[in-house]
């Protein structure tokens, strides 16, 4: 970690990021148009390469208004057969950087028959169904405590200022509970149903991983999901992954306009 550390402050100029951004599927081109330095993953100590379609795979170091940023462009996900490890570890990487407030985006899918495809959601708690925990094995003292609270992981005022972001913009937004379960295969009617009665809004494959590391690293997290389409029956429509890039297509333009807001107000 600190070889990743010493490598990135060498190429980055000792940058030093308030901001971590991890940029979900169809939010990549985020960072298109600003003055930045980008590292791919694959030359950085630890990390991997990232192999999912409209993941890019890049470190992005860059200022946003006034905010030192970093993006990851792209992730890793536990269905790739990645280790919790090597997914969470770009979070740590961030907290030794200096990062205090990490935004993490998704695109998930919507198990609240009230929300739809498009809308955008702010993740008020989560439902680990991952089977796993990213924080199992041996403790580092340096990132965090052996048993973390996990009360408010998305922290209540970080969810109140992307609220009053998205009513400045006009956007009609969503809050819910984000369940995550492993991939790659979509989840099952019946399993949709589960999870509607354990009181989850959407489901994707990822993120959590991600919330629980920052969490523990004392890093503030806001998380945001794109609905990029219908959970297993609600509808009849069988489940893509182009689907799903398709849909996020369509509501990037909200999607990034929030998350501009949303950089500014933290």
């Amino acid at each position: 970690m600190q070889s990743a550390v010493d490598y990135i402050n060498e190429k980055t100029n000792n940058f030093q990021p308030e901001i971590g951004v991890i940029l979900g599927s169809g939010l990549g081109d985020f960072v298109d148009n600003l003055d930045k330095i980008s590292i791919s993953y694959g030359d950085i100590p630890g990390f991997q390469k990232s192999n999912v379609q409209g993941h890019a795979g890049k470190l992005v170091f860059a200022e946003y208004k006034g905010k030192r940023v970093v993006f990851m462009q792209g992730r890793y996900h536990f269905y790739e057969g990645h280790s919790m490890q090597t997914v969470t570890y770009p979070v740590k990487v961030m907290k030794k950087l200096g990062v205090k407030t990490l935004i993490v985006t998704n695109a998930a899918g919507a198990v609240n028959e009230n929300f739809n495809p498009a809308d955008l959601m702010i993740i008020t708690d989560h439902i680990n169904f991952l089977g796993t925990n990213p924080l199992i094995g041996p403790n580092d003292d340096s990132l965090g405590t052996r048993f973390p609270d996990m009360s408010e992981v998305y922290k209540k005022d970080l969810v109140a200022k992307a609220e009053s972001c998205a009513e400045e913009l006009g956007i009609n937004i969503r809050k819910g509970v984000y369940l995550a379960s492993t991939g790659p295969s979509y989840e099952t009617p019946t399993e949709v149903r589960m999870m509607r009665m354990m009181g989850a809004d959407a489901v994707g494959m990822s993120t959590v991983p991600e919330a629980i590391v920052a969490n523990y690293c004392g890093i503030k997290v806001l998380g945001i999901s794109c609905l990029t389409n219908y959970a297993s029956g609600i509808t009849d429509t069988p489940l893509t992954h182009k689907e799903v890039i398709e849909a996020a297509a369509v509501a990037k333009e909200n999607f990034q306009a929030l998350l501009g807001k949303v950089l500014e107000a933290v």
